[in-house]
């Protein structure tokens, strides 16, 4: 049984799943290919999600076929009145361009997460892979669709390495979440192994500050541990759901991606409270089990809407699902970790 403290419990919404699957046929004119490619045609998944205007937004990673086994990603946009139904534009709205192509050429825009600003610019954050080195990276916009690329996250502080799955602690602020300060600065959790902290002035420009979570043996998260949807401030302390990999829990198949919660001090970011011991959600539907990567459900996009949470989540890194909770506030006292 899951702490009270938890966000959920999530049950998968059948009646509407998989709500977004790859269009074969889909073209693009490619700025740095110059030549136009389905964008879409291979897989769609990892999304990110904020309500705007009453409707739900998805941007989610797409992937071409250009060349066999060596695909492309962009970042697509889809919306929704009811949060199941999308509609998608037909080209992407965030891509390797002349601008960031040194960090985001050939691998593309990867696993985007997003908060709004207190003065209503959203803040996206998405993985640029080069094919060498994943770098976590900062765009912002005003509309959703047009977007300024400021570069790596990191690239103030001289962290030019291995950095992922940046997840910016938020509040609910009705349907928005929106990027919260902790005493005096902003803070996000990212990585791709480990779970690290960094602090940032402006929501661009980043600072790493240490190491917050690692996997544990012998457990669901026993391989490597990666931040979900944003961080959220609760009157129990930063939620943070939680993606990861097991290779050592004899009840998931091995390379099993299942998410857990973690909670966090509000007062001070860097201190674990409590941790699930099981995951929230595991891959048992046909789609989350079979496809580009098997055996796969990840987090990325929450929103409260229309007095549910709705959290996105990719399958097998092959098409998009979505599962529901409450909105009613936990109860139970977390128990000192």
């Amino acid at each position: 049984m899951l702490p009270g403290w938890t966000i959920g419990p999530f049950q998968k919404l059948d009646s509407a799943n998989p709500v977004l699957w790859p269009q074969k046929r889909l073209p693009f004119d490619c700025p740095m290919r110059q030549a136009p490619v389905y964008w879409e045609e291979n897989d769609v998944f990892n999304p990110a999600a904020v309500v705007r205007n009453g409707k739900v937004v998805l941007l989610y990673r797409a992937e071409d076929k250009f060349v066999e086994g060596k695909r492309t990603s962009r970042i697509g946009y889809a919306e929704s009145a009811d949060g199941l139904r999308f509609e998608r534009r037909n080209a992407p709205v965030l891509f390797p361009d002349a601008n960031n192509q040194a960090l985001e050429w050939d691998g593309g825009c990867e696993d985007p997460r997003l908060v709004s600003a207190s003065d209503g610019t959203y803040v996206l954050t998405y993985t640029a892979w080069d094919r060498k080195t994943a770098r976590l990276c900062v765009a912002t916009s005003k509309d959703l669709v047009n977007w300024t690329k400021h570069g790596s996250a990191f690239a103030d502080a001289t962290r030019d390495e291995w950095t992922k799955s940046g997840s910016i602690v938020v509040r609910r602020k009705g349907s928005q979440l929106v990027a919260a300060r902790i005493k005096g600065k902003y803070w996000m959790y990212y990585g791709e192994s480990d779970i690290f902290a960094a602090t940032s002035n402006d929501l661009i420009h980043w600072s790493h500050e240490g190491t917050v979570l690692k996997p544990r043996p012998g457990r669901f998260d026993s391989q490597l541990v990666e931040p979900g949807p944003p961080a959220l401030i609760t009157r129990h302390g930063i939620v943070l759901i939680y993606n990861c990999r097991n290779d050592s829990d004899p009840d998931l198949a091995v390379g099993t991606y299942a998410p857990g919660q973690v909670l966090i001090d509000a007062k001070n970011p860097m201190r674990v409270l409590d941790r699930t011991d099981e995951p929230f959600m595991r891959p048992d539907r046909p789609y989350e089990i079979e496809g580009q990567v098997s055996h796969v459900c990840f987090v990325e996009g929450m929103v409260p809407f229309k007095g549910k949470w709705l959290l996105y989540y990719g399958t097998a890194d092959s098409k998009i699902a979505v599962a529901e909770a409450s909105l009613a506030a936990p109860q139970e006292k977390p128990r000192l970790f």
